[in-house]
């Protein structure tokens, strides 16, 4: 009998051996597979962050996993600043269903976000910013009730926040900032939240009772809310009663209607007495008694920071932040951080790194701001920075009139140039506008007579423009070229571009040629009249197949061939572009010698113009 249960315990020993183990090699091999679809253009990426099915990710430590204090169950994955490109299967990485933090921050992630998230139902910390995730946020991430903190700031997200968020009650950071999400903000528990911020989408309608103590930053870019910090109230007025089945109207109905009327004639009229009033008001205020614009979300800690405990509670890390820092310019005696976020503002545009506004100020003055985003600089490092530039005061290029920065976001204020870019003269609807050849030439030699001189000065510390190209170059009011953003490099990790291939320099060996290759492509935009698409290599590649041909006359703008302007002329610009984009970095010229050469053909042509005028006169 002793036997039998000998043996009952020997048999139930090893199959809870052998469940666990394949319950472990289940994990193991969904992670695998997660991680391949997260990165499918990557087939070694498993191998390069030691994911092997052969070890254990705990007891091996598989580089982006964190394990409980046992090592027996994953309970972090964390997965940063990979440029992964793939998407996300919810569905294999809940197999770990004690997984607490998901971070898989600036990924380069595409897709949604799929609702069997909330099958990992033990998630705590959401960190999915700044990727390319779009569509809906999905209804089931109200089932999370432990969670703490969801940030998918920075994405393409659209739809309407799920209300049932809103009803986590230890959320404790909420960050959805910078998508295209409309509707209107449930209500949250604002007592328990430290971080809050849904700037920079299409939301509309009342801030949410307590929301107002996170001041403007929190809700700027959206332009449909009221209440709260904003000067504009909520309409009270009830919806007008559905018609009647019979269609019709009693009188006493159309009495009520016309009394809704008058009702409604009195309240915009109040409303715009209220209006005037305010802004009458504000402009008799001191300037010292502006109040300063506090928002926790200026001292959001940086998601990488969290830490969780072994009662897995989070650590909260807080950063201080700058005051709007104005910086020595006549086109503004005075400019406060609360003052401009209250301006009208007008989007611009979004680009790959950040969000360009127009804002016209109180006074009438009108201002370009650039909300940058993904730039992990700190604020003393950017303080120093813009203050570096702004020594650098060149008439081609356009200096920064204050900026701002905070652990959330930077700020550059510039003045607003009125008459569009380069881009938009080479490649808009400019019928009454010639951009002839002579033209062409000037803007060329302004933008290089700019650049060089930038480069020289900040050589030593290797800061050189960083996204240069058409849309960047504004048009002042002589229609002289205007280098704007200069110096505004976010990007994380500093690349070389070299025949469309990345390869990672320090920024000192690669900032300044990376310049001149970007130029090369202005100039070609200029003799080509095509728009620059991929980083500009496209249109390099299909000038040098061109020139191999040597069907060169094909390269240029039929404009500029209509205009009858000599060949040789173009050739000798196309001749220095050409040198401009190199494949090896180390052979482009430098923008001094660039100047040089465009100085050089801009004289000649000078003197071939007057010699034109003096032969016609005689």
């Amino acid at each position: 009998m002793e036997n039998i249960h000998s043996w009952i315990l020997c048999i139930s020993l090893l199959l809870l051996i052998y469940s666990s183990t394949s319950e472990e090699d289940s994990i193991k091999r969904s992670l695998i597979a997660f991680l391949e679809k997260l990165s499918p253009s990557n087939p070694r990426i498993a191998q390069d962050l030691r994911w092997n099915f052969s070890t254990n990710p705990c007891v091996d430590r598989w580089r982006g996993i964190g394990c409980n204090n046992r090592n027996t169950s994953v309970r972090r994955i964390v997965l940063e600043d990979l440029e992964l490109g793939g998407s996300i299967d919810a569905s294999l990485l809940c197999k770990a269903k004690s997984l607490v933090v998901l971070s898989l921050q600036n990924d380069n992630l595409q897709g949604n976000l799929p609702p069997e998230i909330s099958n990992c139902s033990q998630l705590t910390h959401i960190f999915l910013d700044r990727n390319r995730l779009s569509g809906n946020l999905p209804s089931s991430l109200s089932s999370f009730n432990n969670l703490k903190k969801f940030d998918v700031s920075d994405n393409d997200f659209s739809g309407e926040v799920p209300k049932g968020l809103g009803k986590i009650s230890g959320l404790v950071s909420f960050q959805v900032q910078d998508n295209k999400l409309n509707g209107t903000i449930p209500e949250f528990d604002f007592s328990n939240l430290q971080e809050f911020n849904v700037s920079n989408n299409f939301f509309s309608g009342p801030i949410p009772k307590g929301g107002d103590r996170f001041g403007l930053s929190s809700y700027s870019g959206n332009f449909g809310f009221c209440g709260g910090p904003f000067d504009a109230i909520c309409s009270s007025i009830p919806a007008p009663s559905p018609l009647s089945e019979e269609n019709s109207k009693s009188e006493g109905d159309k009495a009520i209607l016309f009394s809704g009327y008058i009702l409604l004639g009195l309240f915009l009229l109040v409303f715009i007495m209220y209006i005037l009033v305010k802004r009458k008001r504000t402009q008799k205020k001191k300037s010292g008694n502006a109040k300063e614009s506090s928002t926790s979300t200026e001292q959001k800690a940086s998601r990488s920071e969290y830490s969780i405990s072994s009662n897995e509670g989070s650590a909260v890390a807080t950063t201080g932040s700058m005051s709007l820092i104005v910086l020595k310019n006549p086109a503004v005696k005075e400019l406060k951080f609360e003052e401009l976020l209250k301006a009208p503002a007008e989007l611009l545009g979004r680009g790959r790194f950040g969000t360009l506004y127009k804002v016209m100020m109180s006074d009438g003055n009108l201002l370009a701001v650039k909300r940058i985003k993904d730039w992990t600089i700190s604020a003393q490092e950017f303080q120093r920075r813009m203050e570096r530039l702004d020594r650098a005061k060149h008439p081609r290029v356009l200096s920064a009139i204050a900026f701002y920065c905070s652990k959330q976001e930077k700020l550059v204020v510039y003045e607003y140039k009125p008459n569009g870019s380069l881009f938009k003269l080479l490649h808009g609807n400019q019928e009454n506008c010639t951009f002839d050849w002579n033209s062409r030439l000037s803007v060329a030699a302004g933008i290089a007579k700019g650049m060089s001189f930038m480069h020289r000065d900040l050589q030593e510390v290797g800061i050189g423009h960083g996204n240069l190209k058409s849309s960047n170059i504004l048009m002042d009011t002589n229609m002289e070229p205007c280098i704007s953003e200069y110096g505004l490099l976010a990007i994380p990790r500093q690349t070389s571009l070299n025949n469309g291939r990345k390869s990672i320099k320090p920024i000192n060996d690669t900032a300044l040629k990376d310049d001149i290759f970007s130029f090369g492509v202005i100039l070609l935009e200029l003799l080509t009249g095509k728009i620059v698409q991929n980083n500009g290599f496209d249109l390099a590649q299909w000038v040098h197949s061109v020139v191999r041909e040597e069907w060169t006359v094909e390269v240029f703008d039929k404009g500029l061939l209509s205009e009858g302007v000599p060949e040789d002329r173009m050739v000798k610009l196309l001749q220095i572009a050409l040198k401009c984009i190199y494949k090896s970095v180390d052979a482009r010229p430098t923008m001094s010698q660039v100047a040089e050469m465009i100085h050089s053909l801009k004289e000649e042509e000078d003197r071939s113009v007057v010699s034109e005028i003096d032969s016609r006169d005689t």
